[in-house]
């Protein structure tokens, strides 16, 4: 492996790392957001205490979130400068607004949120909540707008003086199109993966209070109706970056030849794929034209384009690594949904699950962050090679100087960190779902100061 290998591989583990939190941390909110809702609505205490636990795990998250983007950040000018020197007036105000929002909007009303219970006003206090939770959607929003330029750039100009690429509408690089068909399929996504830690959380701690039962299914709704979403908004996307990179579809497909009634393959074998295929007729023209007969770019030709336009050399991205991770992601989280869906229906009208299911639900998080974590993979290794599609390749962005060993040596210290905080968070997790959702009576008997309601 050179530098550049070594660099990417950093850039992978730690975005993909910091990606476990931010769905997390969106859902989370939304889901805090909701119960209080439900409690001010129905004053039932159940919801009260269940708005109180998700909170405390939204907390530790959230500062989880900080920590991982902040380092996230930081290796962007350690093994990218070249990158941020290039577009730095483009990603800077994206970066600069969700940082603000990260640190103020979301970390202070979050803050007002947690301290303020009993302090402030009921409909004062829910509404911090409910800011906290746009907050996350808004941030989103906003860092989804940088990735979305590099896999279709917009809204910029290059500064023949300087040679950088400067912005020259941030509304424009706001409403790219890519960003309002990626922005509803990543909130989908995590919407699942809240859900499921909800309902993982739930299942494990049945036996300690009946509320969980509440959190067990509100987090198995969340998880099936994330999954609808995703799949619908899924393919919304297909069909935009078919158009703005047609050779990312052509890869995850294996397609080498450009075809007309386009098959989808559930399964594939072969050296490049796929030599044996099991084959759904027009599924691929379906997901990315919408239209059982549309005619869809092969590599070969897509490669021949692109040489013609752009120069010598290849612009193929590594077909098994697409063609795998465009279905993982799709099966798991497929497999995600369908486990919620059949805890729901064995759960109805007050039944209790089979012990052989509950046994292993706790570990139902895993799905969709998988899924979540292929489909990263696949958007960002699917462009290769270009940083920004049709602007500059990954190898023009690395720091000038950087050395394999610099890489290596940053890389391990970054997996010592993230070690450390998984350790924590899950212990921390751990820590609160154990402690009684009811607060103790005797805790209940200290001085606390007059409610304001």
């Amino acid at each position: 492996m050179d530098v550049l290998d070594w660099t990417r591989l950093q850039f992978a583990v730690v975005t993909i790392y910091h990606y476990f939190f931010v769905p997390l941390s969106i859902s989370l909110a939304a889901s805090a957001a909701g119960l209080q809702i439900a409690w001010l609505r129905t004053k039932k205490e159940q919801y009260l205490h269940l708005t109180k636990f998700v909170g405390k795990i939204l907390i530790v998250t959230f500062a989880v979130g900080v920590v991982t983007g902040l380092v996230q950040e930081f290796q962007f000018g350690l093994g990218w400068s070249a990158f941020a020197r290039f577009y730095g007036d483009v990603f800077g105000p994206t970066l600069a607004i969700e940082g603000m929002l990260a640190f103020f909007l979301e970390a202070t009303f979050l803050a007002l949120w947690y301290f303020g219970w009993d302090r402030l006003p009921r409909a004062v206090h829910t509404a911090c909540i409910v800011i906290v939770a746009v907050g996350t959607l808004l941030s989103a929003f906003i860092i989804l707008a940088g990735n979305s330029f590099m896999q279709n750039p917009v809204a910029y100009a290059l500064n023949p003086v300087t040679g950088r690429a400067e912005l020259t509408s941030f509304t424009e690089l706001m409403l790219n199109k890519v960003n309002l068909a990626a922005f509803p399929h990543t909130i989908s996504g995590a919407i699942m993966v809240g859900g499921a830690l909800l309902l993982g959380l739930g299942v494990w701690r049945l036996a300690a209070d009946p509320a969980y039962r509440t959190l067990a299914r509100l987090g198995a709704w969340l998880t099936l109706a994330g999954g609808a979403l995703t799949a619908l908004t899924g393919d919304h996307l297909g069909k935009v970056i078919t158009e703005v990179q047609p050779m990312k579809m052509a890869a995850a497909e294996a397609l080498y030849a450009t075809t007309s009634g386009a098959p989808f393959s559930v399964f594939a074998t072969g050296k490049p794929l796929p030599e044996f295929s099991l084959e759904i007729p027009w599924l691929l023209s379906i997901l990315a034209k919408g239209n059982p007969t549309a005619t869809v770019q092969g590599i070969d030709d897509l490669q021949a384009q692109y040489a013609a336009e752009f120069g010598p050399g290849s612009y193929v991205p590594m077909i098994p690594v697409a063609f795998w991770t465009f279905r993982l992601m799709i099966g798991i989280g497929m497999l995600a949904a369908a486990v919620a869906a059949y805890y729901l229906w064995r759960t109805r009208k007050g039944r209790e699950a089979p012990r052989r299911l509950t046994r292993w639900l706790p570990l139902i998080p895993l799905l969709p962050t998988a899924a979540n974590s292929f489909g990263w993979i696949f958007t960002e290794t699917a462009r290769q090679p270009w940083i920004a599609f049709g602007i500059s390749k990954v190898a023009d962005g690395i720091s000038p100087g950087l050395t394999s060993s610099e890489v290596i040596a940053s890389l391990a210290g970054f997996t010592v960190i993230y070690g450390v905080i998984a350790v924590v968070w899950l212990r921390l997790v751990r820590h609160l779902a154990r402690q009684p959702l009811v607060p103790d009576p005797a805790e209940a008997d200290k001085p606390e100061p007059a409610p304001v309601y």
